[in-house]
């Protein structure tokens, strides 16, 4: 039915742990997932074999080394026969409510995007699994935390295996704009997109950044994510607000807000080619003069 992939960082430290609790999760969503580890880092070959799950070297990447995304969606088509797949961050929880509604989107359509927004929370030990309270204890400890991330940051994309088949620009992953980029096609091309954030709480462990020279201002900031940004222009960028669809407890909506959210951003779009080009060209000068990368995603959000 449905296989997850995704690009694990190395299994080193506080990363090694919440990647595997992770990858633990996504197992129990449903007894015939699958899951597919992208990439060479330290540990993945080690930690697929522990984890029971599939293992795949091979993906493309920039100079830097960093994997392209339409390596590993594109690698994903022809390594399962699967009519789902799910791209998501190896940082991710997943309870029992999002099989709950990726059934509920399957009953709806066969060709769709499901995405949501992430629940921040302080993780740092394995998590016991075996457990018959693992879930709501999770959800206890997210709902105090209290941290919602705004629809602008999505971790996690459930689509029909051939949605992205062969489209993809050369962005990659981990760097600020490939999941916006990843909505918006899904939009242009006129599929179901749900925002399932009101039922399904993905739990992001928070972790720091460490692997990335130049930490989160590098990750959100950086060449790599100006790159991606390139490949942005002329207004193809959404967010969860601008789904189709929301899944809510009383079962699927509209989302009519969305088309005021395109409206908006089409009145803009004039304007996103100039944004990016300046913020490549000021990025010397804001490093120097110490602005940082929040405050940057806060104008740029701005100008959405």
């Amino acid at each position: 039915m449905l296989t997850f992939i995704t690009s694990p960082k190395p299994f080193r430290g506080h990363i090694g742990v919440i990647q595997r609790n992770a990858i633990q999760s996504w197992k129990r969503v449903h007894p015939d997932a699958e899951v597919i580890l992208f990439g060479e880092e330290e540990g993945t070959e080690e930690a697929a074999r522990e984890l029971g799950v599939r293992y795949q070297p091979d993906v493309r990447r920039n100079a830097l080394g960093t994997p392209y995304l339409a390596s590993i969606l594109d690698g994903a088509r022809e390594l399962t026969r699967n009519p789902l797949l799910c791209y998501i961050n190896c940082d991710i929880i997943l309870l029992s409510d999002f099989r709950a509604a990726l059934e509920q989107a399957v009953a709806q359509q066969s060709n769709f995007l499901m995405a949501g927004q992430r629940w921040d929370t302080d993780i740092t030990e394995p998590l016991d699994f075996s457990a018959s309270n693992w879930q709501a204890e999770l959800r206890r400890r997210a709902l105090a935390a209290d941290s919602q991330r705004a629809p602008r940051w999505i971790d996690y994309f459930v689509f029909s295996r051939d949605l992205y088949a062969q489209k993809t620009p050369p962005l990659v992953i981990g760097r600020a704009g490939f999941d916006n980029w990843m909505m918006w096609y899904a939009r242009s091309v006129g599929v179901l997109v749900i925002d399932a954030s009101p039922v399904v709480m993905a739990i992001h462990q928070n972790h720091n950044y460490a692997h990335h020279p130049e930490g989160e201002q590098g990750v959100y900031d950086g060449g790599e994510a100006q790159e991606n940004f390139s490949h942005m222009q002329g207004g193809r960028y959404a967010t969860l607000e601008n789904a189709t669809h929301r899944l809510t407890p009383g079962g699927l909506r509209p989302n009519y807000f969305h088309w005021v959210v395109l409206a908006r951003r089409k009145a803009s779009g004039g304007l996103s080619s100039a944004w990016f080009a300046l913020l490549g060209l000021t990025r010397p000068l804001r490093h120097r003069v110490g602005i940082r990368a929040r405050t940057v995603r806060k104008i740029q959000s701005a100008n959405k």
